[in-house]
């Protein structure tokens, strides 16, 4: 049986939950934390040390809603300290394919991306607003 068209996510709509889950991915933060697991599992402070700039605080929120949604898979060992690991789950290994290609697109496109930056930047020019011409 279909699902009638008023009852399937559309994250154009408001009240849409897929918007949460957009959210989530589109964190600069998440995205490098699914790309850099997609390489297989890793303990908190490898994934610190690997990602530059982000703050303990940060990895422990970002972990902890990728679990929540069901992306990430937190084991503990019971050794001295306990030792724990983050892994993809087979969900967040299907969306990882995805957010790396933007990582990679990223690094791929930046040049571009700063020429159109720095072209849009000078043709600011004082008060004129966006557009206008020097």
């Amino acid at each position: 049986m279909d699902t009638p068209a008023s009852l399937r996510p559309n994250a154009y709509a408001a009240e849409c939950p897929t918007r949460m889950v957009l959210d989530r991915i589109a964190n600069k933060w998440a995205a490098l934390v699914i790309g850099l697991l997609a390489d297989g599992p890793m303990r908190f402070n490898q994934i610190r040390r690997a990602v530059q700039g982000l703050s303990q605080k940060a990895l422990s929120q970002t972990l902890k809603g990728l679990e929540r949604d069901g992306l990430v898979r937190r084991t503990a060992f019971a050794t001295v300290p306990v030792t724990v690991e983050y892994a993809l789950t087979p969900l967040g290994l299907t969306l990882a394919t995805l957010v790396d290609g933007l990582r990679l697109w990223a690094e791929a496109n930046i040049d571009a991306v700063q020429q159109a930056q720095r072209r849009y930047d000078a043709d600011l020019g004082g008060d004129g607003g966006p557009g206008a011409k020097k």
